[in-house]
C-alpha cells in the first residue's frame, strides 16, 4: 500500500519537504493509516481533532489517543471542543449537518491561521461509493454522481484509490492500533444502514457491484465535462445581462435538448430548485405574461417571450423630498440633486432629469407609480397612462415594477429615470431648473 500511496500522492501533495499540511485526525482507522503513510512519505504535516463530546468518555478518550499520537510523533495538534447542539439548534439543521460545518471552519480556520498549504482529509474508496449512492437516493443530479474529488480547493483527499480492506491490513500488518468509533455500528445514519445493509446486499447480487460503479463515476466525470461545455456554451450565447437583469429569449430553450437543465444551472447560484426549473422548462409554451418564479433573494418573470431575472426589491417606502435635499437613493441608486442656474443646454442623458424649479411645489414625494396614474409626456399636449406609457417604452414587467414617479403638487413631475412631465421641463423663461443626476 505504501508504494502505491506514493506514487499517487506524487500529483496531489508537494512530498519536497517544503509544504506543511493540516491533516482532519479523528484517531480512527482511515486518519490513523492515512497520518502513517504520510510520515513515512517525510510529508510535513499537523493534526487537526474535534473533540464534540457527543459520546462522552468515548469522546474523550479519543481526544487522549489524538494528543497521544502528535506526542509520540512529535506533530503540532489543534483541538476544538464545541457545543454542536447550540448550533444546530440555532440554525435549525441536524447534529450532524452542524458537526461538519463546525469541522470544516475548525480546519479552514488553523489551516489559514498556521498558513498551511493544504487540509487533508481521510476519505477512501467505500467513502466515495457511499457518497455516490446517497447523493444518487438525495436526487443531487450529474454533480453529485461524481462522488468527492482527491482536490479541490484547499481540501485533498489522498486515500480515494484504497479500500477500506486494505487500510484494515495495512494497520494490522503494521501492529499500528486506533481508536473505534461505537457510533459507526449504529444504524441510526443512513450512511451506516448504506454501509451495512445496502452494499453488502448489492455485492451479493452483483460481486463487480463497487468496481462497476467506480468505473460507471469515471465515465460520467468524462460525459460531464462535455455537458458542462454545452452549458457554459448556451449561456454565452444566450444570457443577456442588462444592468441588475439578465434575460433569456424563451425560443431559445425551447430549440435546446434538457431545457429543464439549461435553466436550472443558470438559475442555481440564485437560489432556485431543480423542482422549479423543472416547472418552467415545461410549460414555456402555457406560461402567461406576467407569471413570477421566486427564489429567496431573486424572481424570474415571463414577459412574453423572454425569461427576464432579477433581485426582489424590498417594499419602498415614499420619500419627502423637502427644497435642499441634495441626494435621493431608490433601490441602490443614486441620484444627485442641485438648483442651477439654467443655461439652455439639456442633459443628454436620459435617466437624468432636468426640471424648471418655478413649476415645482415643496416637498414633493417620490413613491411607486400606481394604475390609473397618468401624466403628460414630455412633447405632448394631453395625459397618457404611465402603464400605457411603458407599454410604448417596453420596458419589461420585472423592470415596471420597480420604477418611481416624482410627485409634485398631485401631479406627477417625472418618470424617474424615463421621461419628465411636459408642465415641468425647462424653458427659454426658466431662470432656476433641478437638476437631478444620477451617480
Amino acid at each position: 500500500m505504501l508504494e502505491r500511496f506514493l506514487t499517487h500522492i506524487s500529483t496531489l501533495l508537494d512530498t519536497s519537504g517544503n509544504s506543511t499540511y493540516l491533516l482532519a485526525f479523528s484517531g480512527g482507522q482511515d486518519s490513523v493509516c492515512l497520518a502513517s503513510l504520510l510520515n513515512r512519505a517525510k510529508v510535513p504535516f499537523e493534526l487537526a481533532h474535534v473533540n464534540f463530546g457527543l459520546r462522552g468518555t468515548e469522546s474523550d478518550l479519543d481526544e487522549e489517543f489524538a494528543k497521544k499520537w502528535a506526542n509520540d510523533h512529535r506533530v503540532e495538534i489543534h483541538l476544538l471542543h464545541p457545543n454542536t447542539q447550540e448550533l444546530a439548534d440555532s440554525k435549525g439543521i441536524s447534529i450532524q449537518m452542524a458537526a461538519r460545518e463546525i469541522r470544516y471552519d475548525f480546519f479552514e480556520k488553523t489551516r489559514s491561521e498556521r498558513n498551511l498549504t493544504g487540509i487533508i482529509l481521510a476519505h477512501h474508496e467505500d467513502d466515495q461509493i457511499e457518497t455516490i449512492l446517497l447523493n444518487l437516493l438525495r436526487g443531487t443530479g450529474i454533480e453529485g454522481l461524481y462522488g468527492m474529488a482527491d482536490k479541490k480547493g484547499h481540501l485533498i483527499r489522498p486515500l480515494l484509490p484504497f479500500a477500506k480492506e486494505e487500510i484494515s491490513n495495512y494497520l494490522l500488518e503494521n501492529t499500528i492500533s486506533w481508536r473505534e468509533d461505537s457510533s459507526n455500528s449504529s444504524d441510526k445514519y443512513k450512511r451506516n444502514r448504506l454501509r451495512h445493509q445496502v452494499i453488502p446486499t448489492l455485492l451479493s447480487v452483483e460481486p463487480d457491484a463497487r468496481k462497476n460503479l467506480l468505473t460507471s463515476l469515471s465515465r460520467l466525470k468524462d460525459t460531464g465535462k462535455l455537458f458542462f461545455d454545452l452549458v457554459e456554451k448556451w449561456k454565452k450565447d444566450s444570457i443577456r445581462e442588462q444592468g441588475e437583469f439578465s434575460e433569456v429569449e424563451i425560443q431559445s430553450l425551447k430549440n435546446q435538448p434538457g431545457a429543464a437543465s439549461l435553466l436550472y444551472f443558470w438559475l442555481r447560484s440564485y437560489g432556485f430548485q431543480p423542482d422549479q426549473t423543472q416547472e418552467i422548462a415545461s410549460n414555456l409554451s402555457h406560461f402567461q405574461t406576467g407569471a413570477v418564479f421566486y427564489s429567496k433573494n431573486f424572481e424570474l418573470v415571463i414577459d412574453r417571450e423572454k425569461l427576464i431575472l432579477g433581485p426582489i426589491v424590498d417594499h419602498f417606502e415614499p420619500i419627502t423630498l423637502e427644497r435642499g435635499i441634495n441626494s435621493i437613493l431608490i433601490h441602490g441608486n443614486e441620484w444627485q440633486i442641485s438648483e442651477e442656474n439654467w443655461n439652455g443646454i439639456i442633459d443628454p442623458k436620459p435617466t437624468n432629469a432636468l426640471l424648471d424649479l418655478e413649476h415645482l411645489t415643496f416637498p414633493m414625494t417620490i413613491r411607486g407609480w400606481e394604475e390609473g396614474d397618468r401624466f403628460i409626456p414630455l412633447g405632448m399636449n394631453s395625459s397618457k397612462k404611465i402603464s400605457d406609457f411603458l407599454i410604448d417604452q417596453k420596458i419589461p414587467l420585472i423592470q415596471k415594477r420597480r420604477i418611481k414617479v416624482l410627485e409634485s403638487g398631485g401631479k406627477i413631475a417625472w418618470i424617474i429615470g424615463h421621461r419628465i412631465a411636459d408642465w415641468a421641463k425647462c424653458s427659454p423663461s426658466t431662470r432656476i431648473c433641478l437638476h437631478f443626476k444620477k451617480s
